[in-house]
């Protein structure tokens, strides 16, 4: 583990190569799971807003889940997290022409409809976040049956996961932390090489 500001990260993190494949694995992290995707406080009024304008777009199982249990509900840990059809795909999945699953919010945010890519915990996937008290720990979330397209590409292209998800970690904590530490992932880096 190391520590950046307010934040404890596993040094897997650091290690780790990782950069999706969409293609390959089709989004099954937005399809596969046991839960929905963790939400935070601050991303409710989004999600309300994202779901009046994109409702009409969802599936008809999206919807009729919305109706029954909510968009977001409070999940067997206590925390707050996006709806899920049959306890397994996100309500907010679309499939494109390829049999891709994407998320409706991000792909209404690249069209320019909406201002807000996604939830944060969506956004830094495969990284997840347990917040203590004002501390934060970082863990590698890899689930081998889904993300193994993400490794072999990331080899492939001799890309890091923390560089990977710069621009979802910039969003949560800012440049400064970033700096901070994409310079802490390359010392334990070189420290393994050395």
């Amino acid at each position: 583990m190391f520590i950046v500001q307010h934040t404890i990260i596993s040094d897997d993190i650091a290690h780790a190569r990782f950069a999706c494949h969409l293609t390959a694995c089709k989004g099954a992290c937005c399809v596969v799971g046991d839960a929905g995707a963790p939400v935070e406080k601050n991303e409710i009024a989004a999600l309300n807003k994202a779901f009046k304008l994109l409702e009409k777009e969802l599936t008809i199982k999206s919807r009729e889940q919305i109706k029954e249990s909510g968009l977001i509900k409070k999940g067997n840990d206590g925390g707050l997290e996006l709806a899920c059809v049959d306890n397994q795909e996100c309500v907010f999945v679309i499939n494109d022409d390829n049999g891709i699953a994407l998320c409706a919010i991000q792909k209404a945010f690249y069209q320019g409809r909406i201002n807000w890519e996604k939830p944060i915990s969506c956004h830094l996937f495969p990284i997840r976040i347990m917040t203590i008290g004002a501390v934060d720990y970082l863990n590698f979330e890899f689930v081998p049956s889904i993300c193994s397209p993400a490794v072999e590409n990331a080899k492939a292209s001799n890309q890091y996961l923390a560089e990977y998800l710069r621009e979802p970690l910039v969003r949560k904590y800012g440049t400064e932390w970033y700096e901070e530490f994409i310079d802490a992932c390359k010392y334990l880096r070189n420290q393994i090489a050395n």
